[in-house]
């Protein structure tokens, strides 16, 4: 019997037992790297990679059962963004790079991880910190110098608990097509091919190969196409090849959760998990209240620092913001915040129109592949006319998303 860990060891990914005092040895993908930097040759593929798992797995706190995994992409959001922030404070200059700087190197770390196909906590992290920094900053700076009133704060204060609750809904389960019991075993026993025949939900002899042919589009496996004898013309079933089951009209898989969801529209980073069927109404709420709350905690600050503007003219023309560094700080926050949440007003405003034609981002996608959609809007919106209903009629399939049991598929009948 092995003797339990102490508060400072852990098992690392090799599953070789360690200690914290001894996180900088036995690198050997480390020192081969610094010796080819030292000797100017060039890495060889793959290095940085396994470093980064590396010191990955051994950036860990003690705990009472063994030193615990931290994950590494929380760190830099807590860490950076204040600094950042109060460095930009200093002058006008630094702040005009810093914060041309933030956005490129948010876009660029999407991109790096989007194209290695990995999931991340980095944008959620910096999205829930920036909101607790902010309101922090508000708290500090900007309520003691007497210009905004107990009303205005708990209203400011009371949105951001409606965000945070409708965020947190968000989160939740967005649609996850079940994996039937019945795959998982017939790949434990190794057998390549899977039939489907369907009874009650009219996918009558409906039989699909789990070998067959799948190819990656936009983050989805797309197999073989099934027309199912109790949909209507026009409503396709199809077979995912990765999940191993029959998915309904408009669900998807995506590569980064590893799952089908219903009426998948896109995986959000922010969230940290796919928008579907179940969650696509709470996070539009999520959206909304943190667009709302945001331009009135500006609008508060502006017409605190800046007295007398509005607060448009104030965020471009501020005499004095920089006169003493309370107000630099603020007014800095105030830029910070007007960035962030004029990207999130573009993917919000994205996201009615795509409701409004009863469209989604995956869809979209396809249809600019595949070259059947209109663009409309000077391409702010993709029509494919699938199943687009009017106005009125699109917002109300909308608001009933989630209101009526999900229909159960083939397999989880057979």
């Amino acid at each position: 019997m092995e003797e339990p860990l102490c508060c400072c060891e852990y098992v690392d990914r090799r599953g070789q037992r360690n200690h914290l005092a001894a996180c900088c040895c036995d690198c050997e993908d480390l020192d081969e790297g610094c010796e080819r930097w030292l000797t100017c040759k060039s890495l060889a593929p793959g290095t940085l990679e396994r470093i980064a798992d590396t010191v990955a797995d051994r950036v860990r706190v003690p705990w009472f059962a063994g030193a615990v995994k931290i994950n590494v992409s929380l760190v830099p959001p807590l860490v950076l963004l204040p600094v950042f922030l109060h460095v930009a404070a200093l002058h006008f200059l630094l702040g005009l790079v810093i914060l041309t700087s933030l956005p490129v190197l948010v876009l660029w770390y999407y991109y790096l991880t989007h194209r290695r196909k990995e999931r991340t906590l980095f944008f959620l992290s910096l999205g829930l910190f920036s909101l607790g920094y902010m309101y922090y900053v508000f708290l500090q700076e900007v309520v003691p110098r007497g210009h905004v009133g107990y009303s205005q704060v708990v209203a400011l204060t009371c949105g951001l608990i409606l965000m945070l609750a409708a965020l947190s809904r968000a989160k939740k389960d967005p649609g996850y097509l079940p994996i039937p019991a019945s795959n998982e075993k017939s790949s434990h026993q190794g057998l390549p091919n899977k039939s489907v025949r369907g009874s009650s939900n009219g996918l009558h002899g409906v039989t699909m190969s789990g070998t067959a042919s799948s190819r990656a589009v936009n983050g989805e496996a797309k197999g073989y196409s099934r027309m199912s004898a109790g949909e209507p013309e026009g409503v396709k079933k199809d077979w995912c090849t990765k999940c191993q089951l029959v998915r309904p009209a408009r669900a998807g898989h995506c590569r980064l959760c590893g799952r089908c969801v219903r009426r998948l529209d896109h995986h959000c980073v922010w969230i940290n998990s796919c928008v579907g069927e179940q969650n696509h109404q709470a996070f539009i709420l999520a959206l909304s209240f943190f667009m709302l709350t945001s331009v009135y905690g500006i609008t508060l600050t502006l017409h605190t620092i800046c007295r007398g503007r509005t607060p448009f003219v104030a965020l471009f023309y501020c005499p004095g913001a920089y006169s003493d560094y309370s107000s630099a700080l603020s007014f800095t926050c105030v830029w910070y915040c007007a960035i962030v949440t004029a990207g999130m007003g573009y993917i919000l405003l994205i996201q009615l129109l795509n409701i409004s034609y009863n469209v989604t981002e995956r869809e979209a996608r396809l249809a600019l592949r595949d070259n059947t959609g209109r663009r409309l809007l000077g391409g702010l919106v993709i029509d494919t006319g699938q199943y687009n209903r009017g106005f009125l009629c699109n917002w109300g399939h909308f608001l009933s998303l989630g209101s009526s049991p999900p229909q159960r598929s083939a397999e989880d009948i057979v």
